[in-house]
């Protein structure tokens, strides 16, 4: 049986600021995903730690953050800067790959909404430094200039209700090179707050991870 060895809050130092984060490590993790949030969510997220809790049980460590500061959030316009995300998830994912209890551990991250732009933007850049992503009700319409660059296993879990996501996200898996899954969970809104639905994203979350994420 697996043991969870710590879950608890973190500072990440990033140049002049520091990220507000939740750790959570398992004692014999199979690998560490990083969440990048939607708009106006943080690493409080009441769905995203859902689906980090299932993913501890299931031997995966993971690490919720805050892509920015609390004045940075202040400002409407820093909450859609896929740019500044992405180099936020950037810069976390070095400090992940230095950090003495997770250096060792294959990378995957999950993307929720806005935060899938941010994520695919981050693969892109990273190559084979990142061995899976997953993209909840995500916008990669918010990515396409750089979605023919990503290359590593990619799913996308969308509601069948979210119509003009589902398009998005049909384009995106039309673009991107590598392995691409789309899962179209249907009865689902955007949020996947229907009774089951986001059960079916954290199962689905796992599964990916369990075959893609490997070192």
């Amino acid at each position: 049986m697996n043991i969870i060895e710590t879950f608890g809050e973190i500072k990440i130092p990033i140049g002049q600021i520091s990220l507000r984060g939740s750790l959570r490590l398992n004692s014999k993790s199979k690998g560490i995903v990083l969440f990048s949030h939607g708009s106006g969510s943080s690493r409080l997220s009441i769905r995203n730690n859902y689906v980090a809790n299932l993913l501890l049980e299931d031997g995966f460590s993971s690490l919720l953050f805050d892509l920015l500061t609390t004045d940075e959030d202040k400002i409407y316009e820093n909450r859609f800067n896929i740019q500044l995300l992405t180099d936020r998830l950037l810069k976390v994912t070095d400090w992940i790959r230095k950090y003495k209890d997770t250096k060792h551990l294959p990378i995957g991250y999950f993307g929720a909404s806005t935060g899938a732009a941010s994520a695919l933007s981050a693969a892109a850049k990273l190559g084979t430094n990142i061995k899976a992503v997953v993209s909840r009700g995500g916008r990669p319409d918010l990515a396409l200039e750089v979605l023919k660059d990503v290359k590593v296993p990619t799913l996308l879990l969308v509601g069948g209700n979210d119509t003009a996501v589902i398009d998005f996200n049909k384009q995106a898996q039309s673009i991107i090179n590598g392995i691409c899954e789309l899962k179209i969970i249907e009865g689902a809104t955007h949020l996947f707050s229907e009774h089951g639905k986001l059960e079916l994203v954290a199962q689905h979350t796992s599964n990916w991870f369990d075959t893609y994420l490997k070192s």
